[in-house]
């Protein structure tokens, strides 16, 4: 049997890494993107091969849409040399930045920043990829709780994932006639070094998230990684352009 391939931006660290970790787990294979961090890249690949699945890192600035076409033509490189395939079954777009910034003192560079990060990129990067997903594959995109909430600083981060959240919708729609689904995963607060670890390190704000949080405790990477896992299932196959949040109840 053709083992699946998904393709993971931002995987060298973070949810990133954990989805890929979980997916490897269930004998998927996986090519994930690294930014600035090779080793730690490097590293998740071996993780995935002692899991018993096969996996590449490439390089790729999410944020650099004049460079997708070349990461591309790398992409196909790698699935022709080493699983001698064209196409990959699922596309996850996760990698991101955390910029906290009141409204009223949020940099226009910020601003182009959180943009081409969260929503210009993958908007073009999954258009150049399209020709390589698979007939009946999956896209899932990546959002965030304060889509639906409102923690003061987070305003323009919140924006583009909002704005993630309704393009998958229409993703879902568009592609429906090549049996491809769409979903958007909404993490909520989670335990890693995102946003300065802000969540994993400083116990008092840990505290006060939890205390909001119907089960009681913030987040892990293990939790976001099994939900990816999860959706991408074949179990959640006729689950298509919905946002699912996973936050064990914040703010509810």
């Amino acid at each position: 049997m053709t083992r699946k391939i998904a393709l993971i931006t931002g995987g060298s660290r973070g949810l990133g890494r954990n989805a890929a970790l979980k997916l490897a787990e269930k004998q998927i294979d996986i090519i994930l993107t690294w930014r600035s961090k090779q080793q730690d890249a490097l590293a998740v690949v071996k993780e995935i091969e002692a899991r018993g699945a096969r996996a590449v890192a490439l390089p790729l600035d999410v944020a650099k849409s004049d460079s997708f076409d070349a990461f591309v033509t790398q992409v196909r490189q790698q699935l022709n040399q080493v699983w001698q395939r064209e196409d990959i079954d699922y596309l996850i777009n996760n990698a991101g930045v955390g910029i906290a910034s009141p409204f009223a003192e949020t940099s226009e560079a910020q601003f182009d920043e959180l943009m081409n990060i969260h929503l210009k990129g993958p908007f073009f990067l999954t258009q150049k990829l399209l020709p390589f997903i698979k007939q009946g594959g999956r896209i899932l995109n990546i959002s965030s709780g304060l889509a639906r909430f409102s923690l003061p600083g987070y305003g323009t981060y919140a924006a583009m994932k909002g704005a993630m959240e309704v393009l998958t919708r229409y993703q879902a729609k568009e592609l429906g006639a090549r049996g491809i689904a769409v979903n958007i995963l909404a993490p909520g607060a989670i335990e890693t070094d995102f946003g300065g670890a802000v969540v994993r390190d400083n116990p008092e704000v840990n505290q006060q998230i939890a205390a909001q949080t119907a089960l009681g405790r913030v987040g892990l990477p293990e939790d976001i990684g099994a939900a990816v896992a999860a959706i991408l299932s074949e179990e959640m196959g006729w689950v298509n352009g919905q946002r699912i949040e996973a936050s064990g109840g914040m703010f509810l």
